[in-house]
């Protein structure tokens, strides 16, 4: 005979939402790890364009040049300010969604651990009742030898 678990149904929707926080989580870290290289190739091209700027300095060239080199800097320098900002952004949920797991992790241990209890006494409860089955048909097979 089969043990119901009381906590069963309980127990499946707690895994879902485990794997469901799990898949989000997995999203955040795509989407962290996505934002991140943007920032990255932003820094990479400010780095570029800061080494050229220099090597214009050095060379002498003409002023417009410089002025529109120092016009794609500033510009190169807001799309770093919103991009760490996105970073963050995104880190943060990321963050939050690593809590969200880890509590349904734990939500499910609890779950498990008290299906892993609810088992335990039902051996127990079955080793009891299978004792006393065997205590009756030794007293019965006893009885029946003893009316001989």
């Amino acid at each position: 005979m089969q043990q119901q678990f009381r906590f069963e149904r309980v127990l499946t929707v707690r895994e879902r939402e485990e794997k469901e926080a799990e898949e989000h989580f997995k999203d955040s870290i795509e989407s962290f790890e996505q934002t991140a290289r943007k920032l990255y190739h932003l820094l990479k091209k400010k780095e570029t364009m800061e080494e050229s700027q220099s090597a214009y300095i050095q060379n002498g060239v003409a002023v417009q040049t410089l002025r529109h080199s120092q016009q794609f800097l500033v510009n190169i320098e807001k799309s770093i300010a919103y991009q760490q900002k996105l970073v963050m952004e995104a880190r943060s949920a990321m963050q939050w969604h690593e809590q969200k797991l880890k509590e349904r992790q734990i939500e499910v241990k609890k779950y498990k651990k008290i299906k892993e209890k609810d088992q335990v006494k039902y051996l127990d409860l079955q080793k009891k009742l299978d004792g006393k089955i065997m205590d009756e048909l030794s007293v019965i097979q006893f009885m029946s030898k003893r009316s001989r």
